[in-house]
C-alpha cells in the first residue's frame, strides 16, 4: 500500500473538479483498505478520550459532497470506535419554520461541539452557497430585509455571504475550534451506478428520490459553485480536503487518516493530570475498596 500523503488533498491553491482525480485505491485491495481503517480509527477513537478529557479544544468535521457521495456511510465507518459521549453527528436538512426566523448560520451555531467533543455536520452551512446557488429562489424563502426578488440575489449578495461565512470560521478557531472540511469528489458516473444500486436494491429504495435526478440535471451548476466557494473559503484555520470519493473503503480511510495525523500535531492535547492531594492517596484509596 502506497503511503498517504496529506498535502497531496489539502487545498491550498486554485481547485479545479475537472483536473482533480475521484478515485483512490492506494494501489492495495479493498480487504486492506479496511483493515488499515480499522487500525486508524481505533487510534483516533484513543486520542478522541485525550481530547474529550483535556477539555480545550473542539473539532468541527464539516462533510459536503453531490449525493450519493458517501457521507452517511463514512461516519458511521470512521467514528465507529469513538465514545459516543464525545461525538455529535448532525444532519441539515431544509431549514425549518424556526431556523428561517434567524439567520441562516443559527442553526450551525447552536449545533457547534463543545470544548473536548468532536461534531460532524453531514451537509453544513455551505448548503448556504451551493444549494441556495442553483437556486436563488431560495433565498426568499429567508425573508431578508433587502431582498425582494431574485434580481437581488446577485454577485454583492453572494461576495458577503462568503465573507460571513469565512468570518464565522475565523472566529470559531480563533476560540479553539478546529476545523476540518471534506469535500466528497464523486464523478457523475459513479453517482450514475449508485443511484441504480438505489433503485435495483429492495432495502436501498428509501434513499431514493425523484428529487435526485432533478438535481443531477444541474452538475454543471453544482460542480462550478463547489469549486468557487472551496477556493475563496480554503484557508489556513479551515482547510478543504479533496477527498476521492468514487471509492468509499479509500475515502474513509483518508478521512480518518487526515484526521489523526492532523490532530496529533497538537502536543500541548493530553489527559489531565489528577489532583496532587488525591494522587498521594491513592492507595488510602484502594485500601478502602478492597476491605469493603
Amino acid at each position: 500500500m502506497k503511503p498517504i500523503t496529506i498535502s497531496d488533498y489539502k487545498i491550498s491553491k486554485t481547485f479545479s473538479i475537472a483536473a482533480s482525480t475521484t478515485y483512490e485505491d492506494f494501489d492495495t485491495s479493498e480487504e486492506s483498505l479496511e483493515k488499515s481503517l480499522e487500525k486508524t480509527r481505533e487510534k483516533l477513537g484513543k486520542l478522541q478520550d485525550t481530547i474529550y478529557a483535556h477539555g480545550k479544544y473542539a473539532v468541527l468535521v464539516c462533510l459536503q459532497g453531490m449525493d450519493t457521495a458517501g457521507k452517511d456511510s463514512l461516519i458511521r465507518e470512521v467514528f465507529k470506535d469513538f465514545n459516543a459521549r464525545g461525538v455529535v453527528v448532525h444532519s441539515f436538512k431544509v431549514p425549518t419554520e424556526l431556523e428561517r426566523k434567524h439567520d441562516y448560520l443559527w442553526r450551525h451555531y447552536i449545533a457547534l461541539p463543545a470544548r473536548g467533543k468532536f461534531g460532524v455536520f453531514n451537509r453544513t452551512h455551505y448548503e448556504n452557497v451551493l444549494v441556495t446557488r442553483v437556486h436563488p429562489e431560495y433565498i426568499l424563502g429567508e425573508d431578508l430585509p433587502n431582498v425582494h426578488s431574485v434580481d437581488d440575489v446577485n454577485q454583492a449578495f453572494w461576495d458577503k455571504r462568503f465573507e460571513q461565512i469565512v468570518n464565522f470560521e475565523k472566529t470559531l478557531a480563533q476560540n479553539g475550534t478546529l476545523i476540518f472540511k471534506f469535500f466528497l469528489n464523486l464523478s457523475k458516473d459513479e453517482q450514475k451506478n449508485r443511484l441504480l444500486r438505489r433503485l435495483n436494491k429492495k432495502n436501498k429504495n428509501w434513499k431514493f428520490s425523484p428529487g435526485d435526478l432533478k438535481e443531477r440535471k444541474l452538475w454543471t451548476d453544482y460542480a462550478r459553485y463547489y469549486e468557487d466557494a472551496i477556493n475563496r473559503t480554503s484557508k489556513p484555520h479551515a482547510p478543504w480536503y479533496n477527498i476521492p470519493a468514487d471509492n468509499k473503503p479509500a475515502a474513509r480511510l483518508l478521512v480518518a487518516t487526515i484526521l489523526f495525523e492532523e490532530l496529533s500535531k497538537y502536543k500541548d492535547v493530553e489527559a489531565p493530570e489528577l489532583d496532587p492531594e488525591v494522587k498521594a492517596r491513592i492507595n488510602e484509596f484502594k485500601q478502602q475498596l478492597e476491605n469493603e
